[in-house]
């Protein structure tokens, strides 16, 4: 397995960052479905308004989460001397260390969400997008025929892996990394980490075929 870094540090809160916890918050505690944006509002301790401004919907607040998940994952470099494939399995534990104290919400949101199938499928495009930046960052093209179809295996890797971590309750998540680098190893061929359809040629070459 590839070695662990640490997080970057704490960012300063925002009116935007007091909504998101405030929304995970809230679906640790009712459950998403009784997480009403006027509610999110008041845990906030924001006016209606300002969380308008921020977001136009749940389905928005959602997307933020992946979205703020992807910017603490990115701020960190990965490094250059590993592997592709040793880099993506840093990339997306470094994804579940941010995510492990709001496991409880997640939870939530994922339960809730499968009574909910039209607010998932508005999800689904930020998730490939996020999938695609993973990729990026691990030095795998995302661009192109081949690259759409990588951010598509990883996608269904990573909600797999996501399933193991929910239920992980390890301190080191453990459990989680042993999932994640089994179905790594399992999915090479179609993430162009080695011989496959999808395999990856490298760096400006593959983006230039792309």
């Amino acid at each position: 397995m590839a070695k662990r870094t640490k997080r970057p540090k704490a960012r300063a809160s925002t009116p935007r960052d007091r909504i998101l916890d405030a929304a995970l918050d809230l679906a640790g505690k009712t459950g998403w479905r009784g997480a009403s944006l006027g509610a999110i509002a008041a845990e906030a301790g924001l006016p209606l308004g300002e969380v308008y401004g921020e977001f136009r919907s749940r389905a928005a607040i959602l997307r933020g989460l992946i979205a703020r998940t992807d910017a603490e994952v990115l701020a960190t470099p990965a490094d250059a001397e590993e592997t592709p494939r040793d880099r993506l399995f840093e990339i997306l534990m470094r994804r579940f260390d941010a995510l492990k104290p709001h496991r409880a919400s997640l939870k939530s949101i994922a339960r809730d969400a499968l009574a909910d199938p039209p607010a998932a499928l508005c999800s689904a495009p930020a998730l490939m997008r996020s999938m695609a930046w993973m990729l990026e960052a691990a030095g795998v093209a995302s661009s192109g025929i081949c690259g759409r179809m990588r951010v598509r295996a990883l996608g269904l890797l990573y909600l797999s892996a996501m399933r193991v971590f929910l239920g992980d309750e390890s301190e080191d998540l453990a459990k989680t990394m042993a999932a994640l680098d089994r179905r790594l190893r399992q999915a090479e061929p179609w993430l162009g980490l080695g011989p496959g359809p999808f395999s990856r040629r490298g760096g400006a070459e593959s983006r230039a075929a792309s």
